[in-house]
């Protein structure tokens, strides 16, 4: 109701304006004698002025601006709507009275004075309004420090001070040619390295990090700054996450771990991607899971035919229809609830939706608990990417793939053998058929479910200790945003057989990742929480390897992904060992499964 009754009020004012306007025309032209003003003409002419000038104002919305915000494009509107509604005045004038008993000048004075008196309030408006925010600025509030004196913070600081409840004690910029300046009556302090003096002296509550485009060095740099204070930090969200260029209070987020390992920008060749989806049908197998959701969101910018989502948790696959609903309400989305494992409700669902591309991102992935549960794990992890393998083949789809883990290399437990044993299983199968079968291996993803980084955060939340089973423990990282489009950018690489290796970057301590997520949350090391040493679990190793010794890694056309090249493998031998782990799993044998475990990944050590 209120944004209706200030257009009524900005369209009446713009409508006075106009008769103010040609009044004053008049009066300028004759020297400000009104008795030169003809008003039994202007009855005639000043409804016409009205009709055509309010016209031209509706033509380039000048009722949709917002007077708070006026600028340059609001005047270029103004400007544009005088003059053209001037032009089409003196037009239509000329056809009904060929401008008799009109001076000219009028017709010149008339859009000069209309300019004036359109954009002179507006401008006065915002300088009062930018005026009263300077004063709010020395209000009582939470003393707030902003970091990065770019267009992202200024529109932040703008916006805080309208609400009036925070204290801006000012701008910390890298760049030393903006120091001691102003940016909206706020000052630029002195850059990242001051921020423990400039706390001495006015005590903040809290920091913003107001630049989306800092790099994980950037991040660091600040939070290791903020730590020696022990003051809150929030961020902006990165460039890629922000939905407008408006920087909004409630946009702001706590600086997470993923903003400190994030790695640098990576380029991908997004039309060959586009082509390899575009008008193709997708399904998407564990499409409610951490990866498996992330790919139907990637997978939907891209204008697919249609996205086949096939998820065993009912809750997963709700949220996850909703989100791609909600965000790409034409993308045709099909939401299957089913188990991997049943063969035929698999089969149904290939012959209804007719995928051409299949992203096998369906497993168990929990290392302790698949240690104890060797059946399952065969079950889930191998025979149900074979159930999906074969009927690939069987319906003629275009690509299988299988997403793997480093976890495979080696592998220490159950977990890592059954995806070795599913690489080695998608690799037979693309000897023997048309489908192109390529398997994408890589290492964590932060914050995936059931993952470390969730675990630290519950940790936290309660109070900890952080529980770390080794202090030279590492894994290595990414986030699932990159890995996803990874995984596309692969799937258009490969013609079939490949295991294409994601580049994680250097492997990351855990010790490393439990210290700085404390140092996040604003507590500090052993005096506030703790880390607790727990031992080395079943199944788990030091380190984690993305190569076998025996594959050697080649590089490809993308930077990020490799080839790992691997040796021939014996394809009788490996269906004759898969037939009878299928046998094994079938009577509920852990001895034979045990068995085939070890004879089909005899490199193992679980």
């Amino acid at each position: 109701m209120r944004i209706k009754n200030i257009r009524v009020f900005i369209i009446l004012h713009d409508l006075c304006m106009c008769l103010i306007a040609w009044q004053l025309s008049w009066w300028i032209r004759f020297n400000l004698e009104s008795s030169f003003f003809n008003w039994q003409i202007s009855f005639y002419v000043l409804p016409i002025v009205i009709l055509v000038q309010g016209l031209a104002f509706w033509k380039f919305r000048l009722y949709k601006g917002l007077w708070r915000f006026a600028s340059l494009p609001d005047l270029w509107n103004i400007f544009r709507a005088s003059i053209i509604g001037a032009l089409s005045i003196t037009l239509v004038l000329f056809i009904s009275i060929r401008l008799e008993e009109i001076p000219r000048t009028i017709l010149v004075l008339y859009p000069i004075l209309l300019i004036f008196l359109l954009g002179g309030p507006r401008l006065a408006y915002r300088f009062w309004k930018d005026h009263s925010f300077k004063l709010a600025s020395t209000a009582i509030g939470q003393k707030i420090l902003i970091v990065g004196a770019g267009s992202a913070g200024a529109m932040l600081v703008r916006e805080m001070l309208r609400e009036r409840s925070y204290k801006i004690i000012g701008f910390i910029d890298d760049n030393p040619n903006i120091i001691n300046s102003e940016l909206h009556g706020v000052p630029i302090v002195g850059n990242v390295d001051d921020i423990a003096t400039i706390n001495q002296r006015y005590e903040i509550d809290c920091i913003v990090i107001a630049v989306p485009t800092a790099t994980d060095e950037q991040m660091q740099k600040i939070v290791d700054n903020c730590e020696s204070i022990g003051v809150l930090i929030r961020t902006l969200p990165k460039l890629h996450e922000m939905v407008s260029s408006n920087a909004a209070l409630d946009e702001l987020r706590d600086v997470s771990i993923e903003d400190l390992l994030g790695r640098e920008k990576i380029e991908f060749n997004w039309d060959v991607i586009q082509q390899g989806i575009t008008n193709k049908m997708i399904l998407v197998s564990g499409g409610g899971g951490s990866i498996g959701s992330e790919l139907c969101h990637q997978i939907a910018r891209l204008n697919p035919a249609g996205i086949i989502i096939y998820e065993h948790s009912e809750f997963n696959l709700y949220n996850i229809q909703m989100e791609i609903n909600k965000a790409y309400p034409s993308v045709p989305l099909y939401a299957v609830l089913g188990n991997i494992c049943d063969k035929t409700h698999v089969e149904q669902t290939m012959i209804k939706y007719k995928p051409n591309i299949i992203f096998h991102a369906a497993a168990y992935k929990h290392v302790p608990l698949l240690q104890n549960q060797l059946r399952i794990a065969a079950q889930n992890n191998i025979f149900g990417t074979k159930n999906f393998a074969k009927l690939a083949i069987k319906y003629q789809c275009e690509k299988f793939i299988f997403i793997s883990t480093d976890k495979a290399v080696n592998p220490a437990n159950v977990l890592g053998a059954s995806k070795r044993v599913a690489e080695m299983y998608c690799y037979l199968m693309n000897q023997c058929s048309m489908t192109k079968f390529i398997t994408v291996r890589f290492g964590n993803v932060l914050g995936s479910a059931g993952s470390v980084v969730p675990l630290f955060r519950k940790q936290i939340k309660s109070g900890g200790p952080l529980t770390v089973t080794d202090p030279e423990i590492t894994r290595f990282f990414m986030t699932i945003r990159e890995a996803t489009q990874l995984i596309l950018q692969a799937s258009v690489m490969g013609n079939g057989g490949e295991i294409f290796v994601l580049d994680m970057g250097k492997p990351v301590k855990i010790k490393y990742l439990a210290e700085q997520m404390i140092k996040l949350s604003g507590r500090k090391l052993d005096k506030d929480i703790k880390i607790k040493y727990t031992g080395l679990r079943p199944g788990e190793k030091l380190y984690e390897e993305l190569f076998y010794e025996n594959e050697s890694r080649k590089e490809t056309e993308h930077a990020k992904v490799l080839l790992a090249n691997h040796p021939e493998i014996d394809q009788q031998k490996l269906e004759k060992q898969i037939l009878e782990l299928e046998g094994a799993v079938s009577n509920f044998n852990d001895e034979e499964i045990s068995r085939l475990f070890v004879a089909l990944v005899p490199e193992g050590n679980f």
